[in-house]
């Protein structure tokens, strides 16, 4: 069988994958015209400067766990309220550009916007932040997972097989942006977390893709086959859906792949756009022996989920109607389908049916681009999705995640026996750093999947187990008491790899003295973390420096409603997570379900310039991408905060300093 590949071996252009192309079908089209967009931006990076580590004596904590800490009380609502904007003279490596707004990018081709989609100032006069190469070196994450250089975007076809977890992903190998041509990469790993780079797993060399190999899902068949289903965009921009299998199934790692020689095995029906047909689900086995998929689609603005039925994925039936239907909810992309259970934390094979099942059905919507979950029964007489409350229905109710976490896509662990996610954290700064630094977005830590047992209404998500092993030296602190308005300094080595775990209570008399309240709070609008309030805000300060003129503030903000009821928000504030002013600087979060007589908790992953937080055990989560200039390297500090008028709030926190992943490319030696 030929080795395929549009490039000859030895032109400039030629990139290394591994599959074995067939010979092409009859209605193959003949050699499709290719983008050569050459990257011609060459960015030096210099050697590091030597980091000095600051001690920060001013602000060491009391050796007495149980001292209450007042520092700096009158000052932090004008610090949360005032941040400084004067800017050190920096060594301006990416050389001075004139704001510009964002180009679009994807949606002409057919996909969702790849581009943060910014107009960063309304003066298009100012210039960008003049970033030096160790502000940008110091983005990169550690222990998230990345390409080594260039652009990343939608997780596809995760599995685990013989032994390895496989990840393949959208991938751009000419650059730092979406464009050009989207391949798909590939890496193993034996523990979700230290990952191999492997030769890419397929490119766009055929008429069905040459446009673009898109977004895909894995089947493992009850003989253990592997099947992988993707959506090619073809010479027309016609999006259809094609079939990949292994070339030697023997083979652990999978490294080559072979596209099946009948493809495209769907094309879009009647009624349904040419680009508005795309992102098959990993299938599941019906009662009747076949299996089945959905596809995101709309139709005019109600957003749909097409079904097919096959029993050799060559062959497939449209079956009338859909898997669901939401008027308003516009283009679904990345549909995942997979039943949860009512009664054990274990996951469950993408097949199973029965007592103690709910089923979860998410979207990716096109429009905002988040990802939207419901829980509901499937009726597989009727092969319909029917959503628990129609007020949380697909595509408008809960979010998997409140920030910036997008195209997630779960599989089916056997090994361990759970559901994990994956899911695509984008860039919040401007294309033109992108560039200038190499790459573009990472992967959230995978996430394990279940039921919230305790409330029945929502998921938890939870970092898998597997992160904890780059745990490092601890910190502990007990009973840390922050009256209203303080700051309190935590002492830790070093603050920009960090897994934090937390809880607060609020002392018992402000609730019960506080009044009862007709306020509407909501994180994206109500102020951030200057905003006071009786209850809130309180919580961490990450990524701060030491006078505070960058600081990310995660935390609570607790309303006592008119009713009585507490009414907890969880929050991510970006605001002042940065004194460039050419990065996104949203404030993220939601409602948190809090029951009785449950301390209020959090976690949270520092990984450089990504934040992942999770209050109440994972009920709620919110992503955040963060672009310090000053609070880097040795110069991240972290702090407690509150910032509420009435309430003094006692924490307990464990904070871990984390080791890196060690991503790197494959050695064959490996294998074993």
């Amino acid at each position: 069988m030929r080795r395929s590949s549009y490039y000859p071996n030895d032109s400039p252009d030629h990139i290394p994958y591994s599959y074995d192309a067939v010979p092409d079908g009859p209605d193959a089209a003949a050699e499709p015209q290719r983008w050569r967009m050459k990257a011609v931006v060459v960015i030096v990076f210099g050697l590091l400067a030597i980091v000095s580590f600051v001690a920060f004596n001013d602000y060491r904590t009391s050796s007495n766990n149980n001292a209450q800490h007042e520092f700096v009380s009158l000052l932090l609502p004008k610090l949360l309220s005032s941040p400084s904007h004067n800017q050190e003279s920096v060594a301006k490596t990416v050389p001075n550009k004139k704001m510009q707004p964002a180009f679009s990018r994807g949606v002409s081709a057919g996909v969702s916007e790849k581009s943060n989609g910014l107009f960063f100032a309304t003066n298009n006069n100012a210039e960008l932040y003049p970033w030096n190469n160790s502000m940008l070196s110091w983005q990169r994450t550690a222990f998230h997972f990345q390409p080594e250089k260039n652009w990343m975007n939608d997780p596809n076809g995760p599995m685990y097989y013989r032994g390895w977890y496989h990840f393949f992903y959208q991938y751009n190998p000419y650059g730092a942006i979406w464009g050009n041509i989207i391949v798909w990469g590939h890496a193993v790993s034996r523990d979700l977390i230290h990952w191999l780079h492997l030769p890419l797993a397929m490119v766009a060399d055929q008429w069905y893709d040459t446009n673009g190999v898109w977004t895909g899902s894995a089947t493992i068949l009850r003989d253990g086959q592997v099947i992988m289903l993707y959506t090619g965009s073809t010479n027309e921009s016609v999006q259809v859906q094609n079939l990949a299998y292994p070339a030697d199934p023997s083979d652990p790692l999978l490294v080559d792949w072979i596209k099946y020689p009948g493809n495209p095995v769907l094309y879009p029906p009647p009624g349904i756009g040419a680009k508005d047909f795309r992102d098959p689900t990993t299938a599941w086995l019906t009662s009747e022996g076949k299996w089945r998929i959905t596809i995101g689609s709309k139709i005019n603005r109600t957003g749909i989920a097409l079904i097919y039925d096959t029993q050799d994925f060559k062959n497939f039936e449209l079956i009338e109607g859909t898997l669901r239907a939401v008027p308003s909810t516009g283009m679904w992309e990345c549909v995942d389908f997979y039943p949860v259970s009512s009664k054990v934390d274990n996951g469950l094979d993408t097949s199973i049916i029965g007592a103690n099942v709910k089923h979860v059905m998410k979207v990716s919507l096109d429009d905002d681009r988040h990802d939207y979950y419901a829980l509901g029964t499937y009726d597989e007489k009727n092969i319909k999705f029917i959503p628990d409350d129609l007020n949380n229905d697909v595509g408008i109710g809960p979010r998997y995640d409140y920030g910036t976490f997008y195209a997630s896509k779960t599989f089916y662990d056997q090994s361990k026996g759970r559901r994990v996610l994956w899911g695509w954290i984008q860039e919040a700064d401007s294309e033109h750093t992108d560039v200038a630094k190499g790459w573009a977005s990472v992967q959230g830590i995978p996430r394990t999947v279940t039921l919230d047992k305790k409330t029945g209404s929502n998921l938890i998500q939870w970092p898998i187990e597997e992160v904890e092993k780059l745990r490092l030296r601890c910190n502990e602190f007990k009973d840390l008491n922050a009256l209203p308005g303080s700051l309190v300094p935590l002492d830790t080595a070093t603050n920009t790899q960090l897994d934090i775990e937390a809880e607060f209570e609020i002392n018992k008399e402000a609730l019960e003295n506080t009044s009862h309240s007709n306020e509407e709070y909501k994180c994206e609008t109500s102020g951030g973390a200057s905003q006071r309030g009786a209850l809130g805000p309180f919580g961490l300060l990450v990524l701060a420096d030491e006078d505070l003129s960058e600081y990310t503030p995660v935390y609570f903000y607790v309303i006592k409603g008119s009713d009585g009821v507490l009414k907890t928000h969880f929050c991510s504030d970006q605001s002042r997570s940065s004194l460039a002013n050419d990065v996104n600087k949203q404030i993220f979060g939601s409602i948190v379900p809090v029951l009785k007589n449950e301390k209020l908790s959090v976690r949270i992953l520092v990984d450089h310039s990504v934040v992942e937080s999770f209050a109440q055990g994972g009920r709620t989560s919110v992503t955040s991408r963060v672009y310090p200039t000053k609070a880097i390297y040795g110069a991240a500090r972290l702090f407690l905060f509150n910032n509420a008028t009435d309430a003094t709030v006692i924490a307990s926190l464990k904070v871990w300093q984390m080791n890196s992943a060690f991503i790197r490319p494959f050695n064959p030696n490996q294998r074993t």
